[in-house]
């Protein structure tokens, strides 16, 4: 057993945060799962297990984490698990499985609660309830460490003191209400680089979606109130805002100031596009507020998540956690509630669709993390009771779509094995390509698909590092199918993880093929079936070739869908090879030479580019001409010389 106490972290380390993680021992090979064995290491840790609030961690022989709980009493709690006539089958089978336990004692259980969040999140246990796709959401951003703040969208860390408004549940919808408030309130959207730099208007203000503050066409005292105008409307007084310009619109149509009165018009309009996208009644709430809702059937959960802030609609996003199909939907709730605000502010008031066990603890550990008070509601009537059934009715719809396209994934998947001859079909196909110009950022690129489609976070890329195979296809595919099934082979070399395909495409004709069977003849890999994707004549999409052992190269029927299924493969693993291959030339592009030379930080670089032009022409220059080159010495100079003409 291993014990220890959040007090004994290292200072800088975050709350709730989980001890770094000794270096990992190589993983043993996993036991037969033996239930009377998996209780007795149980009752050895109970025999100095403390009666306090704490975390522990189920672990399998090979170090992967079972499971990840919380207790008031962490001995009383892990007494359960040895009194498995009681447990569901489901626990049964992680009590088999359980090699050894670890524990974290905590002051509060309330602080358990945030450190098993932050562990499930990290870890990712297989009996845990876990949140997938968690990512940050996007925001509006109104700087206030400038005399003429920026409107801009933000996603991440609040490191910059400004006003944030969101979150919005997808970054279309802040490009939209971006777009609109640029209408309504002319705010400069620029970084502040390029506003320093301004000398006349840029076409944001030919389209009158900024007052060109950069080159002083609006005071600071009017820009002041079209940024108060904004910040007001932003935090929910959008009918204020719309009345004082209708009535300002007026004023001026009765002044005979025609295109003053226009301007107003426009900007209304900018303002009910902004309100016509909250397409649903939200007078129910007038603060802050999430809503989640919740659909369970069929071993499937679907978690509805609808933002308000400031009365408004900010959108909705559905979630699929993965959990136990026996697991009580209250349960599941309980869970994504707990992971989904682990890294990021609950508002002052979430509804739910269910009730949710441990309420009053779990409520405490939202307010404590958000530092302000938090409600988790259940309405059962009136209007908060009608968004929370809005809410339930887009998850059931988003669970039966989701249900849906998993039954038409498996007759594709099913189509799959009948082409290929596989005993089942696959759990986990893999499919590989190449990318590079003429040899340059040569990158290898690996993508994953299986029943509930393509798994993203199993992506990876491969950096071509043989010497000479940069622009050699075979060579390529060589290496990265080296590297990736090397390395699984130790990692498990049991197969127990789920990391190994049943079906490997690849994206080529036989040469790629036969190099792909030379990989797995010399790793010893004999059961893992390779299909080979030749383009067909002119390369046209629906006439590939498909090559596999033992039958002649074949073609499908042109309308057969699971050749379209097939493609959509091999396209998204070109277009990730290609994104990646791209994004590593881009990198490339901003490079100099200068920056392999050490001792050359960013003041002398740049002043060797100013006084030459390029970092060609730098490494060109000769000796005497480095010297000329303000705050270069002839050490350094001779340095640089030296890094550019190695032989003398």
């Amino acid at each position: 057993m291993s014990a220890t106490h959040p007090s004994d972290l290292p200072p800088d380390t975050p709350p709730g945060a989980a001890p770094d993680p000794a270096p990992a021992a190589p993983r043993a090979r996993r036991r037969p799962a033996d239930l009377a064995r998996g209780v007795e290491i149980i009752r050895e840790h109970l025999k100095t297990l403390p009666q306090t609030p704490g975390v522990y961690r189920m672990l399998a022989g090979d170090g992967a984490v079972l499971y990840v709980g919380k207790a008031r009493n962490l001995k009383r709690r892990v007494t359960n698990y040895t009194q498995v006539a009681k447990l569901p089958i489901r626990l049964q089978r992680m009590v088999s499985e359980t090699e050894t336990m670890e524990f974290v004692t905590t002051h509060t259980e309330v602080e358990a609660l945030l450190l098993e969040s932050n562990l499930i999140k990290r870890l990712a246990p297989r009996y845990n309830v876990l949140l997938r796709d968690d990512k940050t959401f996007p925001h509006i951003m109104i700087t206030k460490d400038h005399d003429y703040p920026q409107l801009t969208k933000h996603r991440g860390a609040r490191g910059r003191e400004a006003d944030y408004f969101g979150p919005f549940a997808s970054a279309g919808a802040v490009n939209r209400t971006i777009t609109a408030l640029q209408r309504a309130f002319l705010l400069r959207s620029c970084a502040d680089t390029v506003f320093a730099s301004r000398t006349r208007p840029c076409l944001q203000y030919q389209i009158k979606r900024c007052t060109a503050p950069c080159v002083a066409r609006v005071s600071p005292e009017e820009y002041q109130a079209q940024v108060g105008q904004a910040r007001d409307f932003l935090a929910g007084k959008s009918r204020d805002i719309q009345t004082e310009f209708v009535a300002q619109m007026m004023a001026a149509s009765d002044a005979m100031d025609f295109e003053t009165a226009a301007r107003y018009r426009d900007r209304i309009r900018a303002l009910t596009a902004i309100q016509a996208h909250q397409d649903i009644n939200v007078e129910g709430v007038v603060e802050d507020a999430d809503v989640v809702a919740a659909h369970s059937e069929g071993g499937l959960t679907c978690i509805q998540v609808f933002f308000f802030r400031g009365g408004r609609n900010y959108g909705n996003r559905a979630y699929f956690p993965s959990h136990d199909k026996t697991a009580e939907i209250e349960e599941v709730l309980a869970a994504f509630i707990a992971q989904f605000y682990e890294n990021k502010a609950a508002p002052p008031l979430v509804l739910v669709s269910h009730p949710l066990p441990e309420l009053e603890l779990l409520t405490e550990a939202l307010s404590l993390r958000a530092d302000h008070k938090v409600e988790l509601v259940e309405p059962k009537r009136g209007e908060k009771r009608r968004i929370v059934d809005h809410a339930l009715t887009n998850a059931r719809e988003a669970h039966g779509r989701r249900l849906a396209e998993s039954s038409s994934q498996a007759r594709l998947l099913e189509g799959v094995a009948d082409v290929f001859g596989l005993d089942s079909p696959p759990e986990r196909v893999e499919v590989y390509d190449n990318s590079h110009i003429q040899g340059a950022h040569a990158i290898g690129a690996m993508i994953v698909a299986g029943p509930e489609g393509f798994i993203k976070n199993a992506y990876r890329k491969f950096n071509i590092r043989t010497e000479g195979a940069a622009g050699d296809d075979f060579a390529m595919m060589r290496e990265v199918l080296t590297r990736r099934f090397g390395r699984a082979i130790k990692e498990d070399p049991e197969r127990t993880l789920g990391s190994w395909p049943d079906l490997v495409l690849i994206d080529g004709g036989i040469g790629q093929l036969n190099v792909a069977r030379e990989v797995f003849a010399e790793l010893g890999i004999d059961d893992v079936t390779l299909v080979g994707i030749a383009k067909g004549p002119d390369r046209d999409a629906g006439r590939e070739h498909f090559l596999i052992e033992g039958r002649a190269p074949f073609q499908m029927e042109p309308r057969d869908p699971v050749l379209y299924f097939l493609q959509r493969l091999r396209d998204e693993a070109h277009r990730f090879a290609i994104g990646t291959h791209r994004a590593k030339r881009t990198k490339a592009i901003g490079k100099s030479p200068i920056d392999e030379i050490p001792g050359i930080g960013p003041a002398r670089k740049k002043a060797l580019l100013h006084h030459f032009g390029s970092g060609a022409a730098v490494a060109r220059a000769g000796l005497a001409d480095l010297e000329a080159v303000e705050g270069v010495s002839r050490t350094v100079a001779k340095k640089i010389y030296d890094h550019f003409h190695p032989d003398g």
